[in-house]
């Protein structure tokens, strides 16, 4: 992973120091249930235990073993034979290293799960207190990035909110998915290890036991945790984009908070870029780079292959790990948002009422003329504002075909912003509950 877009809380999951741990307590814990089951001394687990518990496992003494045989876990397997001794001879009995490799994968992604849900929660604080603060402020709403209706700022976010409920369930799920514990031997038969000693490490690693592991995990497993991880960046995407499009310079509904002594451009001193959220997009797009070689590894030769091995240590801290950092750097975000109401009024009124052209149609077509008539008669006299020619209400008035329905005192109420913010509370309700 980039140091730039890291939390150590992220990190240290993937630390070679963290992963050495994992693959000792599978170790040992696999040999504490041998030892109850009479496979190896009872003598042999608890000097295990005593000796390895609290080393510090050597990184580089591995990576130097590693150079000779490689084989990482036989690397790892020699360096604790070094610390603990004569008895490092019981470890790993009937047990082969994706068993291993793959239980400690388990227990980092659901270590990461954990920290992204946390970030989800932060993040859901956040953009539900700011959609309340905003629950009626008014502005404008966009199709196709032109003006459209009038919203209110607060819907907006509560809309993002309800998305990233979304996103949270989509962790818990990916984290039930993944958190599978596989100790079954060579190809998956538990010839040569009990399914007990399986059952006892899932449930000292709070993992539960992989049904068929086949020698490996199935990687389905991890396709659909890294595409949830896709889904939920691609949420933060969509989140970041509109405070872009909010922030351009004619627009100005919402900034970016600028602290003191901050520079936007290092030719052109007046810049206050969304560098915040641009930066987000581009996290996005590298959790997302994950999801299609996560999808690949699935299709693994017969019982296993590693072809999935290197692909999983890049995506996988890559991915939980800009994830991590992109969910928090949201939450900031949206914490410190600068909004400014009354641009977002000053655009609503920049078109001169149109955003209100669908509320007098429809009138008209109550009062007796077909829609197609009603459209023509208001789109003829909102062309006429649309290039600047005057108001709204005032052709909108003087019309034959609109003036045969309505004056313009009748016309005035349609003009009422308060008509599109009825529902309001309606939608809060269903978001953010009662």
């Amino acid at each position: 992973m980039i140091p730039r877009y890291a939390r150590k809380d992220a990190t240290i999951i993937w630390d070679p120091a963290t992963k050495y741990k994992i693959w000792f307590e599978i170790e040992a814990h696999a040999a504490t249930k041998m030892a109850e089951l009479g496979v190896i001394p009872t003598e042999a687990a608890e000097t295990l235990w005593a000796k390895g518990k609290d080393a510090a496992f050597d990184s580089d003494r591995i990576d130097e073993i590693e150079r000779t045989v490689k084989h990482d876990v036989i690397a790892f397997l020699t360096h604790v034979s070094e610390i603990v001794g004569p008895e490092a001879r019981f470890l790993h009995q009937g047990m082969t290293s994706s068993d291993v490799l793959d239980t400690c994968f388990a227990v980092q992604l659901q270590r990461s799960a954990d920290l992204l849900i946390e970030d989800v929660d932060l993040l859901l604080a956040a953009i539900k207190k700011r959609a309340l603060e905003h629950k009626f402020t008014p502005t404008v709403g966009r199709s196709h990035g032109i003006h459209a209706e009038p919203v209110t700022f607060g819907l907006k976010l509560a809309g993002y909110y309800a998305e990233f409920v979304r996103a949270r369930k989509r962790l818990e799920i990916a984290r039930e998915e993944i958190s599978t514990c596989a100790i079954s031997g060579a190809v998956g038969t538990f010839a040569n290890v009990s399914p007990d000693v399986e059952a006892y490490v899932a449930d000292k690693m709070g993992l539960s036991i992989e049904p068929v592991s086949t020698q490996v995990i199935p990687r389905d497993r991890h396709a659909a945790f890294f595409a949830a991880l896709g889904v939920v960046a691609s949420s933060v995407e969509r989140l970041a984009t509109e405070i872009r499009h909010l922030q351009r310079t004619e627009v100005l509904e919402v900034e970016e908070f600028f602290s003191a002594g901050q520079k936007g451009s290092s030719a052109m001193p007046h810049k206050r870029n969304p560098v915040l959220t641009e930066n987000l997009t581009g996290l996005a797009r590298l959790v997302r780079s994950a999801v299609v070689p996560a999808m690949e590894n699935v299709a693994l030769w017969h019982e296993r292959d590693i072809s999935h091995s290197s692909v999983e240590r890049g995506i996988a801290p890559d991915a939980c790990v800009h994830l991590d950092f992109a969910l928090r750097r949201l939450t900031n975000v949206v914490d410190n948002l600068l909004i400014y109401p009354e641009n977002m009024q000053k655009n609503i009124d920049r078109l001169g009422g149109l955003v209100y052209s669908q509320r007098v149609m429809l009138a008209m077509t109550q009062k007796g003329m077909s829609r197609e008539d009603s459209y023509s008669a208001v789109q003829r006299n909102a062309m006429k504002v649309w290039r600047g020619e005057g108001n709204f209400l005032d052709f909108l008035s003087a019309d034959e075909d609109v003036s045969k329905f309505f004056t313009r005192a009748e016309l005035e109420p349609f003009f009422d912003i308060g008509y599109h913010t009825k529902h309001v509370d309606t939608i809060f309700a269903r978001v953010f509950g009662a």
